[in-house]
C-alpha cells in the first residue's frame, strides 16, 4: 500500500499513538485530519502540527459521528484511509465497582461502535478513492486478557473479530481492511501507570507503517507477536505473564 499523497482521517489524534500517526503520515506528504472530543488537545495538536486539519466530535455519540461523516463528505471526499484509533479504558473491579455498567457502556460506545458506525457510514465516500484502506487499532490483549482492564480486552477483541469478518466479505472490494496490535505503549493512554515492558509511540508507529508498507493485512507490533504464540502454545502461562506485567 502506497502512504503518501492520501487524504487520512485518524479518530483520537490528538495525543499518544495517533499524535504520532499524524506526524508521521504528514511528514510523508499525506493531507491528515484528526479528531478528538477534547477542544484544548486539538489545539494543542493543531500548534505542533500546523499542517494538520482538526475537527472536535464525540464519535461515541451518533449525532457527533454523523456531523463528522457530514463534514468529510462536503470538504473531504478524497479520504482514502480511516484509521479508528480512538480508545478509552478503566481499571475496575466488575462486582465491587458500582460505576462498572456506566463505564462499560462508555467503553463500548468509543471502542467498538464507534469504528464500526464509522466504517459504514464513510464506506461510500472511501470506495470511489483509490488506494483506500481502513485501518483498525487493537491490542495484543486480543489473546490474553489483562484482569484490570475488563471491558478494554472485550471490546478490543469483538473489533478483532468483526474485522476479520469485514475483510472477508469485502475480499473481492478495492478497500482494504487492516488491523494492527498495538503491544503496551508509553503514552497518556495509561494515565501514569505505564508498564515497565512498554515501548515508544515512535518505534510503534515506526513498525505500524512498515507492516502497511509491505500490504500486510494483520500487523503485530512488538511483543505481539511473541504473545500471540504464547496464548497458542502456554494459554494460562501466557494469561499469567501479562497480568505480572509491572
Amino acid at each position: 500500500m502506497v502512504l503518501t499523497k492520501n487524504t487520512i482521517l485518524i479518530t483520537g489524534g490528538s495525543s499518544g499513538l495517533g499524535l504520532e500517526m499524524a506526524k508521521k503520515f504528514l511528514q510523508m506528504g499525506n493531507k491528515v485530519i484528526v479528531c478528538s472530543r477534547n477542544h484544548d488537545k486539538l489545539e494543542l495538536t493543531q500548534n505542533r502540527l500546523p499542517e494538520v486539519i482538526t475537527f472536535q466530535c464525540d464519535i461515541s455519540v451518533e449525532a457527533e459521528q454523523n456531523k463528522l461523516v457530514n463534514w468529510i463528505k462536503i470538504y473531504h471526499p478524497d479520504l482514502a484511509l480511516l484509521v479508528n484509533n480512538a480508545a478509552i479504558v478503566n481499571r475496575t473491579d466488575f462486582i465491587t465497582d458500582s460505576e462498572s455498567i456506566n463505564k462499560l457502556s462508555g467503553e463500548i460506545a468509543t471502542n467498538l461502535t464507534a469504528p464500526i458506525h464509522l466504517i459504514k457510514l464513510l464506506y461510500p465516500v472511501l470506495v470511489k478513492n483509490n488506494n483506500a484502506a481502513v485501518l483498525n487499532i487493537t491490542s495484543g490483549l486480543i489473546y490474553t486478557p489483562r484482569s484490570i482492564y475488563p471491558f478494554y480486552n472485550a471490546t478490543k477483541s469483538a473489533l478483532h473479530a468483526f474485522t476479520q469478518v469485514l475483510r472477508h466479505q469485502l475480499k473481492n472490494e478495492p478497500v482494504k481492511i487492516i488491523e494492527v496490535m498495538f503491544p503496551v505503549v508509553d503514552t497518556p493512554w495509561h494515565q501514569g501507570n505505564t508498564p515497565k515492558s512498554s515501548i515508544s509511540v515512535e518505534k510503534a508507529v515506526s513498525e505500524m507503517i512498515r507492516g502497511i508498507e509491505r500490504n500486510q493485512r494483520e500487523i503485530k507490533v512488538g511483543a505481539v507477536k511473541l504473545l500471540y504464540y504464547l496464548s497458542r502454545i502456554a494459554p494460562k502461562f501466557a494469561f499469567k505473564k501479562i497480568n505480572a506485567l509491572q
